[in-house]
Formats: C-alpha cells, structure tokens, sequence
C-alpha cells in the first residue's frame, strides 16, 4: 500500500519541455512513474522524446492545458516545474481542472501567491490536493515518483515519512533504507503549503502496510505543535521525529521561508516538548531519530517472528 501515489497514477509535466522539467520527466520515468504528457500552451501539438524505465524510446504528447491533458490522456496527477513567477498561474490552472493531485516543486513563489492559490482551492471545495511549494514531491518506493527524490536510495517497506526538508527526506531514506518506505513525502518549508504533517499522518494511519511514522519537522510555526495533539487524539502507531533548528538563533530565517522563530514560539525545543507529551520518541539528530525508528522496529520484528 501506500498514500496519495501508487503505480497506476496517470502523470503530467506541467513545464515538461522547460530544463528542469525535462530532466527530472526522464528521472521519473526511469523510477517507473507512468508519465503520459505535458502542458505548455505554446508548443501544444508538438511531442518530447524520452526513454521509459525499460529502455524504450518514447514521445509524450505536449497539451495547451491541464484540462486538455486531463481530457487526453486521463492523467490524475500533475507536477508543476514552472519558474515562480508563473506558478499561481500554473497552480489555479490546475484546481481548475480538478486534477486530484498536484505537486508544487517551485521554490521562491511569493507566499502571497501561495496563499491566494490555497485559498482558491478551498473555496472550489478542496478537489485537489497540493503538496508543496518549495519541495521534493513524493515518492512510493518502486512504484512512482512524482518530484525530485532519488529513486534508489531505498525500496519498498514499513516506514511512513513526511518531512518538511528535503534534504532530511533523503538522508532519513538512507539511514533507514533497509526498512524500506510504503511513501515518503516532503511537504516544504514554505509558510503556506498544500498538504501537512498532519494529512499525511492521518493518511499513514489509515494505510494497513505503515508500521512507523517518521515526521520531521523544522523551527517556525506550530505546524509541529498542532501535529502533537492530532496524533495524541489519533494515532495508535509508532512514531518518532527530528525538529531542525535547535541552535537557531532568535528572529533569522533559516534555510526554508517557514522556518524562524518569533519571540516566545517556533523553537526546537517546544516542538520537542509537544511532541514528546503526545507520545512521539524525538532524535536530537537526524540518525539518532533513524536509530530510535529502527529499534522500534526491530522490537516488532522480533516480537512477531
């Protein structure tokens, strides 16, 4: 099983025929991700060549929009590699449309265009789920992959992940790569995102093969805090987390736009106090939280061999 993404998901490339997306439409098609086309209004009707997963040459067919796309191909799924200045754009073409899912890899959109797109999709009744900006999309292990993870870092397994940091997903993906991952998703930094620590815990929850849940969180907000009290009120499974940031000094951004803390709230420290009053195991590190999951773990291994 896994949450949001599985091998049957039909995708396309919003900027497929832009650098990034051209390189990272290749990357995903080797990963095994059924890509079926792309949107860009000014080359619609023409196609761009790739290799699928087997070797095989292919050309996926360039559309106007994502509706057209959607129409066309049946496609479910969108990543959206669009600079930020166009990405309100891209991101209400698609809620529009009412793809299910789309993936904001874009770092630097203005959060006012993130808020105004975040609110659009609520007030058209929430028809699709956007995860990002300023992300690594996500990933099911030998399934597909819809964002920027390297896709052999680890297979198939009983962790759940979801991460504000994408550097973080994929170190905690290593350390942990011979668990193996049902999803592992990054949910950006930004401080207005699409999808949060708490819909994809829910999501993980719900999902019968997510033995453990790893969530890593970052100072700034109290996306932490509120993800505290949900999985006390929620989660009957195992989960451990990071909090990056505890030698963060007071009132300076840090690395992603969400993350810095204000007088009296957004530290390290409160997030692990919240977390740790609801039952979640926090690493002072990132390994020191692998090693906390993996002997979760291996107690359920034992316990069941």
């Amino acid at each position: 099983m896994s949450i949001f993404l599985n091998k049957d998901n039909k995708v396309i490339v919003q900027g497929i025929t832009g650098g990034e997306g051209t390189k990272h439409t290749a990357l995903m098609l080797k990963a095994g991700t059924n890509v079926v086309g792309g949107v860009n209004a000014r080359k619609a009707g023409t196609t761009v060549k790739h290799t699928d997963k087997d070797g095989n040459e292919i050309e996926l067919p360039v559309f106007a929009s994502v509706a057209e796309a959607m129409e066309k191909t049946g496609a479910d799924t969108s990543i959206a590699f669009v600079p930020p200045a166009f990405s309100k754009d891209a991101i209400i073409e698609a809620i529009d449309a009412e793809i299910p899912l789309l993936v904001v890899i874009t770092e630097g959109i203005p959060v006012q265009d993130s808020a105004y797109a975040w609110a659009y999709n609520v007030e058209k009744g929430e028809k699709t789920r956007i995860i990002g900006p300023n992300c690594p999309g996500i990933i099911t292990p030998g399934e597909a992959l819809v964002g920027i993870t390297p896709n052999n870092i680890t297979g198939k397994g009983p962790i759940g992940l979801v991460s504000k940091s994408g550097t973080l997903t994929y170190q905690m993906m290593y350390e942990l790569r011979d668990f193996g991952f049902s999803t592992a998703i990054g949910i950006g930094g930004d401080p207005v995102i699409g999808t949060t620590h708490i819909d994809a815990i829910e999501a993980f929850e719900k999902d019968p093969e997510t033995k453990i849940i790893v969530m890593i969180g970052e100072i700034g907000g109290d996306a932490e805090e509120r993800a505290a009290a949900y999985i006390k009120a929620n989660v009957t499974k195992p989960v451990v987390g990071y909090v990056a940031g505890f030698t963060a000094p007071e009132g300076k951004t840090m690395g992603h736009a969400g993350a810095i803390v204000s007088s009296g709230g957004g530290t390290a420290q409160a997030k692990q106090e919240a977390l740790e009053a609801a039952g979640v195991k926090v690493g002072k590190t990132p390994s020191a939280t692998a090693a906390l999951a993996r002997e979760i773990l291996e107690k359920a291994s034992i316990a069941s061999a």
